[in-house]
């Protein structure tokens, strides 16, 4: 997490219709393509394991050895994997795999700079470990948000709905103000659960016309 509550959005009521004043970004899936399970499949691929099995395993252990909450390390994960899954490989390796795909998505960079052009709070949730900062110390995604909150830094992730609670009451906002975009049906239920606005991102054109709904527009290409 980093820095103060966001004060009050600088808009009129016109800011949406249901009054959203931040937008809460999800990091693979959304703001970028799904490094995380993609990696993972192309992993699996490689020794002949089942794809889904092995990223069903991962999403787990990532959990499970606390890696995703800031409680355990990268080796640990991996050391996790391969005493399941018997893979070999370097920790390095094995990572680079999965941070390689986290290919940032430069049409929804327009978007989150669209929110806070109309004066919204754009803000990136993520159940990331340090790759999330080794990925924005390359790219330098992160200057593009208002706040970033990540999993690895908070002790908590989106599996525990209370990460809801705790970041409303970080940012300062009541649930209601704010609009979550997930790629994850179970993280898009838990927020709805607290009290927030939800959407499960499937696809640009879905996403986009949420956006339009709360009166964010990207502005015009002459």
């Amino acid at each position: 997490m980093n820095g103060p509550p966001i004060p009050p959005a600088a808009c009129s009521d016109a800011c949406g219709h249901a009054g959203v004043r931040a937008v809460l970004f999800d990091f693979g899936g959304v703001l970028a393509e799904e490094g995380f399970r993609e990696g993972l499949r192309a992993i699996a691929r490689r020794f002949g394991l089942d794809p889904e099995a092995f990223a069903r395993s991962a999403a787990d252990a990532v959990y499970e050895t606390g890696y995703v909450t800031g409680r355990g390390a990268e080796a640990d994960f991996w050391a996790a994997l391969r005493g399941r899954w018997g893979i070999p490989g370097r920790d390095s390796d094995l990572s680079g795999e999965i941070l390689s795909r986290f290919v940032l998505r430069p049409w929804m960079l327009d978007w989150v700079r669209a929110v806070r052009r109309r004066g919204l709070a754009a803000v990136l949730l993520s159940d990331q470990t340090d790759w999330l900062e080794r990925l924005d110390a390359a790219a330098g995604f992160g200057r593009e948000f208002d706040r970033v909150f990540n999993s690895y830094r908070m002790g908590k992730g989106k599996r525990d709905a209370s990460l809801f609670d705790d970041v409303a009451a970080e940012l300062g906002r009541a649930p209601h103000r704010l609009l979550f975009v997930d790629d994850d049906a179970g993280n898009v239920g838990r927020a709805r659960s607290r009290g927030w606005h939800a959407h499960l991102y499937r696809d640009r054109p879905g996403f986009e016309a949420v956006m339009r709904g709360i009166g964010v527009s990207l502005p015009a290409r002459g």
